[in-house]
């Protein structure tokens, strides 16, 4: 099963920018789907962004778009998230997620069942 460590979360001022990485390893790292997920208070975890790792087509989910960019760094086994412009409503808990190897629709949510531990977003003034 492949391990999720999130990393880089921290507080950061409306219209600012955040990068955030997550560490991939693990002996089953065949997954072909990964994501970013983000968990707010009083609302369910709602996926932000999605990357199909082997043609690097991407799927930006609501407000995030034209603002969020996910990347993934092969020789270092990352994915990164890329936040820009950042806004209050983006303050919460970020998840990495993997979904299961053979899905191809990486923006079908309910399939991820791989999760990181999270990092946490504030974004105040």
């Amino acid at each position: 099963q492949v391990q999720l460590v999130e990393s880089g979360g921290a507080s950061v001022q409306p219209g600012g920018s955040l990068r955030l990485s997550c560490a991939v390893s693990g002996s089953d790292f065949s997954t072909r789907c990964m994501a970013w997920f983000r968990a707010t208070p009083g609302k369910e975890r709602e996926g932000v962004i999605a990357i199909d790792t082997i043609n690097e087509n991407s799927w930006t989910s609501g407000s995030a778009q034209r603002r969020f960019v996910i990347s993934r760094d092969k020789a270092k086994n990352t994915v990164s998230l890329q936040m820009n412009s950042l806004k209050s409503e983006d303050t919460g808990i970020y998840y990495c997620a993997a979904a299961r190897p053979s899905l191809r629709a990486c923006d079908r949510w309910s399939e991820y069942s791989n999760w990181g531990r999270g990092t946490q977003v504030t974004v105040s003034s």
